[in-house]
């Protein structure tokens, strides 16, 4: 009988999330550019060809932290008014800029090419069509959110926005009132 690999440096069983576990944590402690497939097998006490199989290199690493970012978003609720999806998926982006300020402008320079990375993006799109919007302003109008949403959350998790937190609550506000009723127009024509 074959006896089963040590837990050190060489073969061991991993799973794709303990590798993302440790990418991100790698991250948060030491900032993106200190992902490299050497530092995370470090972390996990393999070497790096151990890590190929789950994420298939360094680019690999940085999707798989867009993935872990959307994951953390909640899950859409169709049953609810879309109004209130839409308020859902802004206050879970802001959540998740907080919880990992030092990996969340990731979401800006990666492109969502994984399809757990595109649930976001998809589900925007869906609340959109369910409101009402034309098929051909969903996507751009999805842009549009995304990047003002991300960007606002970003700016806040990054202690960009001066004032407490009522006045960074405010900019929220605004910022739903005015994409809430640019829909509601578009939904109208």
């Amino acid at each position: 009988m074959k006896t089963p690999a040590p837990r050190g440096r060489g073969t061991r069983g991993l799973t794709r999330e303990e590798v993302l576990d440790a990418t991100l944590d790698l991250a948060e402690e030491r900032g993106l550019d200190a992902v490299s497939m050497r530092g995370v097998a470090d972390r996990l006490g393999v070497t790096p060809m151990a890590l190929y199989r789950y994420v298939g290199g360094k680019q690999g690493l940085l999707d798989g932290l867009v993935e872990r970012l959307i994951r953390e978003l909640p899950d859409d609720d169709p049953a609810l008014p879309w109004q209130d999806r839409l308020r859902a998926i802004g206050a879970g982006i802001r959540q998740v800029a907080r919880r990992h300020p030092q990996v969340f402008l990731l979401l800006f320079t990666r492109p969502t090419v994984t399809e757990e990375a595109r649930r976001a993006r998809n589900t925007v799109q869906a609340i959109l069509r369910s409101a009402g919007v034309p098929e051909e302003i969903v996507t751009p109008l999805q842009r549009l959110l995304d990047t003002v949403g991300m960007g606002l959350a970003a700016s806040e998790a990054g202690g960009r926005f001066t004032g407490d937190a009522a006045d960074v609550d405010r900019v929220y506000d605004l910022a739903e009132d005015l994409f809430l009723a640019a829909i509601e127009r578009y939904a109208r024509e």
